[in-house]
């Protein structure tokens, strides 16, 4: 249960809609026998040439309760260059039962560093402090990246590439987002429903419950907004799926 929340986000983000200057969305996210398991909110707004990405995620009903109200929120701030955002700050807060940690990542595009910074807190105080320069540079982080996909994917071209982003570090930075061919349409088809929909899968390279490499398949709307998403290849309770609600 502790990562549970921790992917959600995952999961929601494949979103665009640049063109917007303020777009909400909202997901019920359920796994297998557990039913709903929680509730995420995402909101984009620009002003002039500078962005602001929240996304926030919170448990309900028993798992709220099971997982001591764990709660998660994503901010990615920045600003605009040529119709892409640039990251200039991303940060990671997650709490539960009475613990917060926050990750700080300060991204350094001149110098094309990127200084990640965590702090932890039990009860308001803090009992945990580390600041690292990372391996890698992008100007995307996690949110950037999923806003800017219509920009570096064609969805009608059946190709597979590979990303980068701040905030995914364990895997050196490195997103997989495969466009399939018409011919697997079926199994999309199956997994997420049939609609006026492209489809899409987002790899992190990382284990997620017990999914060997967590593979997110999405179902997108002619809007950019993610309609439907399924975490594949959970061993215990069934498959992990976003609904857009809102």
């Amino acid at each position: 249960m502790k990562k549970t929340i921790q992917y959600i986000f995952l999961i929601t983000l494949i979103l665009s809609g640049l063109q917007a200057k303020v777009l909400d969305a909202r997901y019920s996210i359920s796994y297998g026998v557990f039913g709903q398991l929680g509730i995420c909110d995402a909101h984009l707004e620009t002003h002039g040439n500078v962005y602001l990405i929240e996304i926030n995620a919170r448990t309900t009903g028993i798992v709220k309760r099971l997982s001591g109200n764990r709660q998660e929120k994503y901010i990615s701030r920045g600003h605009i260059e040529e119709g892409m955002l640039v990251s200039d700050s991303f940060r990671v807060r997650r709490s539960h039962s009475g613990k917060v940690e926050t990750k700080i990542y300060e991204i350094d595009h001149q110098k094309q560093k990127v200084t990640k910074t965590t702090v932890k807190k039990k009860k308001g105080k803090v009992y945990g402090r580390s600041s690292k320069i990372l391996d890698f540079y992008s100007k995307d982080d996690l949110l950037t990246l999923y806003f800017n996909l219509p920009s570096k994917v064609t969805l009608l071209l059946p190709k597979t590439y590979e990303l980068t982003a701040v905030g995914a570090e364990k895997q050196g930075g490195k997103v997989t987002v495969i466009v399939p061919p018409a011919k697997a349409y079926p199994r999309y088809e199956k997994m997420l429903g049939k609609g006026d929909f492209s489809y899409l899968t987002a790899i992190v390279y990382q284990k997620l419950f017990e999914s060997n490499r967590g593979e997110l398949m999405l179902a997108i709307g002619k809007d950019g907004i993610a309609q439907k998403a399924v975490l594949k290849d959970l061993i215990l309770y069934g498959d992990l799926k976003a609904v857009r609600i809102k």
